[in-house]
């Protein structure tokens, strides 16, 4: 559709957003009074209004029951993360069985690792994306040093071309092709944070099986925020977190795909702990792990009730909306956002997004590459209401996500941002 850079136009797109009622279930933070353009979803998302209700409920359990709870009422804390396991599995487009909701992020990827980076040979490396998320890449530095390698040769880093800010999907396909009997896992970024570039992962996790490798995502930026099909891609395994799209609350906890053929075979490696027992037996006490089937096998302690019943209900939400219904209005936000930058026609040496224009290869994200006094402009910006996101060395990540952000909102984005060049 044509867009216009006029508030009448914002205002009438969001009078007609099937979606526009579900931005009165949040809280939004205020800035003198009014509401701010909060843009910042990729980093923390915004408290569901039901999310105090879900916490009462579990304390009040807690102060009425104690040791109880565990066994009593619509959701005992003993089975409590088996029903976070459909509304998980419809997000990520995976059976219930293949999901489990547990620790988190970085934890349950270095549990990912321990049984899906099995080193053998002169099959031993580990394929990645350039830039990838500080604690992917520490993660994945520990592992190969754990396994007695050098991260400088046991990593094969892919990096977009020169005088290109993203990934193509034919670079990264080649590079496994080419080093291919030497990889034994490819480890990437569903979404790469700083870009906020959509990887082709149906694609990538084909080439990596037919190099012979394992093939596991990142999703922290994409669960919740694009449309994911893990068990239809035959990805092995993913990990994501919740506290960003999924809007569960800062530190929350993590979710786990595990493919089934590789959750039904209790012979994998993998570190142990009793939650991951089977639970049939497991107050038995007795020693020998027995693996409670599919992703559950992978829990080590007690559920986190209090974190999940924050994204038990956040999940709710995703349910009544739809994933693809909220797909449908991020990719209108994002290609609004897109038009209003591109009026400010600034030459490229100011000012440029370094996300990618198709629709299929970006979410809920523009980066804005500033070349010239960006930190300056980002806390121009905070200090009048608009909450972003900053990364170094000077990137503003604006992140119109489709639960509660308006047309709106990204018009009055445009507007601020227009005043200042014009400056």
């Amino acid at each position: 559709m044509s867009f216009q850079n006029t508030l009448a136009f914002a205002q009438s797109l969001d009078q007609a957003d099937p979606l526009r009622s579900y931005r009165d279930q949040f809280h939004i933070p205020k800035f003198n009074g009014e509401d701010t353009v909060y843009l910042c979803g990729n980093s923390l998302g915004l408290q569901p209004k039901a999310a105090r209700a879900a916490l009462e409920e579990e304390m009040t359990k807690w102060a009425e029951l104690g040791v109880e709870g565990h066994f009593t009422g619509d959701t005992p804390w003993f089975t409590y993360h088996a029903a976070l396991a459909e509304p998980t599995a419809r997000l990520v487009g995976a059976s219930p069985q293949e999901v489990v909701v547990m620790n988190q992020l970085t934890v349950n990827l270095h549990l990912m690792l321990v049984s899906f980076y099995r080193p053998q040979g002169q099959r031993y490396k580990i394929l990645t994306e350039a830039g990838a998320f500080p604690s992917d890449q520490y993660a994945l530095e520990s592992q190969v040093k754990f396994h007695g390698f050098n991260p400088d040769e046991a990593i094969i880093e892919v990096a977009p071309r020169a005088g290109e800010h993203t990934l193509r999907t034919e670079d990264i396909l080649a590079v496994i092709r080419e080093k291919g009997s030497e990889i034994a896992l490819v480890m990437m970024g569903g979404v790469n944070y700083y870009t906020g570039q959509v990887f082709d992962m149906a694609a990538i996790t084909r080439e990596a099986h037919a190099a012979g490798a394992i093939c596991g995502f990142d999703l922290a930026h994409a669960a919740g925020n694009v449309p994911l099909q893990l068990h239809g891609w035959n990805v092995d395994f993913a990990v994501w977190c919740t506290y960003k799209y999924l809007n569960s609350g800062p530190g929350g906890t993590s979710g786990v795909f595990v493919h089934e053929r590789h959750a039904k075979n209790p012979d994998l490696p993998r570190f142990a702990g009793w939650w991951g027992h089977d639970q049939s037996v497991r107050f038995q006490m007795k020693k020998g792990f027995i693996p409670m089937p599919g992703a559950e096998g992978w829990q080590l302690s007690n559920s986190q009730i209090l974190p999940m019943a924050v994204h038990k209900a956040s999940l709710e939400m995703f349910d009544q909306a739809g994933m693809q219904n909220l797909r449908a209005k991020s990719e209108k936000l994002t290609a609004y956002l897109e038009f209003l930058i591109e009026e400010l026609q600034q030459p490229k040496e100011a000012l440029e997004v370094i996300t990618p224009k198709e629709p299929s290869a970006r979410g809920c994200q523009l980066s804005l590459l500033v070349h010239q006094n960006g930190r300056a402009l980002f806390e121009t910006l905070m200090a009048n209401g608009f909450i972003l996101d900053w990364r170094e060395p000077n990137v503003i990540r604006v992140a119109p996500t489709p639960l509660y952000n308006t047309f709106e909102d990204v018009f009055r984005f445009g507007q601020f941002l227009a005043a200042h060049f014009r400056k």
